[in-house]
Order: structure tokens, then C-alpha cells, then sequence
């Protein structure tokens, strides 16, 4: 069986790294992305930048879910923000 997780390569901080995520976590951020007029790269630059542990798969995968949280409990674009992000990626 084909795993759903699918490794892509993005450049951040002139620098070239790769991120293991589905479908749904790649289409989320894309769409982040573009809701702030941001470049992918720069909006994982961010993540990346903001995260406390974990991995860059990881941290991305909680900031998607954290914006779609926050947008579905009507908080409008406080989701993926570096206080709530810092504390889902607390051990």
C-alpha cells in the first residue's frame, strides 16, 4: 500500500529542505499562503522560524490545523499564530 505522505523538496532561507506531508496538510498551507498574500516558501520560513520542538513536517502539519481550528471557532486569522503554535509543539 502506497503511503499518503508524499516528501517535496521547498527552498527556505536560501536553503533547501524537504517536508513529508499529505495531501490535505500541502493543500492546507498552499491555501494559507495565499490568504496572506505570502510566497509558500515564506510562510514555511515562518513556521520553521517559529517552532520551539519537533520537526518541519510536524510544526507545519499543527499550524495548518491550528488555522483551520481557529477559523472554525470563529476566531478569524489568529490560527497559526506563535503563541498558539509554541504551545502545540511543547513536548
Amino acid at each position: 500500500m502506497k503511503s499518503p505522505v508524499i516528501k517535496r523538496s521547498i527552498v527556505i532561507a536560501s536553503h533547501k529542505t524537504s517536508v513529508s506531508l499529505e495531501d490535505a496538510f500541502w493543500k492546507g498551507l498552499k491555501e494559507i499562503a495565499e490568504a496572506r498574500n505570502m510566497t509558500l516558501s515564506d510562510l514555511v520560513a515562518s513556521i520553521d522560524t517559529d517552532r520551539r520542538h519537533g520537526n518541519l513536517s510536524s510544526a507545519i502539519r499543527l499550524f495548518v490545523l491550528d488555522h483551520y481550528r481557529a477559523q472554525s471557532n470563529g476566531s478569524g486569522a489568529r490560527g497559526g499564530s506563535r503563541e498558539s503554535l509554541g504551545a502545540r509543539a511543547a513536548p
